[in-house]
């Protein structure tokens, strides 16, 4: 882990939850950590140093095989058969038979052997599919670390707009707790009824419930959030930024924070790359195409593998023995009158006839296996288009909601402080109030909600691409 995801991890450990603009997590940070710690992240890599091990293993085909065998045996009684008595004394009867001795007392048996394979096309073969299956597996690494970036920022937006709703419904509390105090002075006065009184205290009484099920949803988008980092305090995580406070349009108009969450994925450019060129970086650099493209590579592959089957095999071989045997006390190995010694050398070719039609049936296994990948990778590139396409028009139709929330926004503002000004003066009612405070309160989620689904879209866009900030090849294969 590096400098900065220590120190990140740090202030995880001592700052509270909160909203703040300052004093948490910046976007870059919790992604930073989501690589470092991420449990999705940590299992494609151990994946990847599986695969690695595999080549090795393939590779090992091609090395000499070495063996040494030792044995040692003691006979506690040395085995005996039968031979005929002619044998030995040509005047005994043929079917006398005399017992003999096999073996003796103590036997030692000591062998060197070495192959080495010549020509095994089945061992080449099959090295190229272990590397094709090492790159997929890094590849799926790839795609792994894009989606952990993607869903810690859509978990980071989650919780930038569940501290935005508690900030607005506070807001709101607090601008209808104000009326009702001017209005009960207004009343005790003269100048307001009692209805007005008991309307403001049954929109109260109706707000204020909503303040623990904001606090709620901070809470439970701030889990979410732990969770795609991997922190064991759940409900301690804190991040920066404002959804209010963005503003799409001009870049040098946020805060330092706002800024950092815009330029993350290049969510403040102007405007946004042709349909066409998307899809063609897709085809690239999306990862799942191209995990596909590698799926059809391995399937062709293990196609050859199997049809290199009815090719012959041809090693060479060679082997060293020490044999001695020994009767009575333990001598190891005896001596040179009762140890014999053996070596031989060779050429071994094997050459497959007939199987009952196994490899035919594998060979046409795979073949459909090829087939089936190479479907996929068709509708997995159009399914990618159609995605590409709709995520574009998202993240267009919601940064041009955005910015005519953002209007919205200033003028529903301005009815407020206009309302509330001709209702102290006498000239409106609480209710053209009221209206007007709703409508500011529901503009302001509004507009929030719209920089939300842009930066949502946005994310989801740069994952459909397969561009996704943070996530290159260095990081990849670590």
């Amino acid at each position: 882990m590096n400098r900065m995801s220590a120190v990140a991890l740090a202030l995880l450990a001592v700052t509270p939850l909160g909203g703040q603009e300052t004093g948490g997590l910046t976007l870059t940070e919790a992604v930073r950590i989501a690589l470092d710690r991420g449990r999705d992240v940590r299992d494609a890599r151990f994946a990847v140093e599986v695969a690695g091990e595999q080549v090795s293993e393939q590779w090992s085909n091609l090395y000499p095989q070495l063996d040494v065998s030792a044995s040692y045996t003691r006979n506690l009684r040395v085995s005996e058969g039968f031979l005929p008595a002619i044998i030995f004394d040509p005047t005994a009867d043929p079917s006398e038979l005399i017992p003999v001795r096999f073996g003796a007392d103590n036997q030692w048996q000591t062998s060197l052997s070495l192959e080495q394979t010549l020509f095994d096309p089945a061992v080449f073969v099959g090295l190229g599919a272990a590397s094709r299956f090492r790159n997929l597996q890094s590849e799926a690494l790839r795609g792994r670390a894009q989606e952990t970036v993607t869903r810690t920022r859509i978990a980071f937006y989650n919780l930038l707009l569940a501290q935005e709703q508690r900030r607005l419904t506070h807001n709101s509390v607090r601008r209808v707790r104000e009326s009702l105090e001017e209005t009960r002075k207004l009343n005790e006065a003269g100048l307001a009824s009692d209805f007005d009184v008991l309307r403001l205290e049954v929109e109260l009484a109706n707000l204020e419930p909503n303040l623990l099920r904001a606090d709620n949803g901070v809470a439970e988008a701030s889990r979410g959030l732990a969770i795609e980092l991997s922190v064991e305090d759940l409900d301690g995580v804190r991040v920066t930024g404002s959804l209010a406070q963005i503003d799409l349009d001009d870049l040098d108009a946020n805060s330092s924070a706002n800024r950092e969450i815009l330029t993350f994925g290049g969510q403040a450019a102007e405007s946004l790359p042709a349909i066409d060129a998307l899809v063609t970086e897709a085809t690239e650099t999306r990862s799942d195409l191209r995990q596909l493209g590698l799926t059809e590579d391995l399937r062709l592959t293990e196609l050859r593998l199997e049809q290199v089957q009815y090719l012959p095999d041809i090693a060479a071989f060679g082997s060293y023995s020490i044999t001695a045997q020994q009767n009575g006390g333990l001598n190891f190995f005896g001596d040179a009158n009762n140890r014999t010694t053996g070596a031989l050398v060779g050429v071994r070719v094997n050459v497959p006839i007939f199987a009952g039609f196994s490899r035919d049936a594998r060979i046409d296994q795979k073949r459909a296996q090829l087939r089936q990948a190479e479907t996929q990778v068709r509708l997995a590139t159009d399914r990618a288009e159609s995605e590409i396409k709709t995520l574009r028009d998202r993240v267009a139709e919601s940064r041009a909601r955005a910015r005519a929330q953002r209007f919205a926004v200033r003028q529903a503002m301005r009815g407020f402080e206009i309302a509330s000004a001709q209702y102290r003066e006498g000239i409106s009612s609480q209710l053209e109030r009221t209206d007007a405070e709703v409508a500011l309160r529901e503009s302001e989620f509004n507009y929030a909600q719209a920089v939300y689904d842009f930066l949502v879209a946005s994310a989801q866009l740069d994952q459909a691409v397969g561009r996704v900030p943070m996530v290159d090849g260095a990081r990849a294969s670590e």
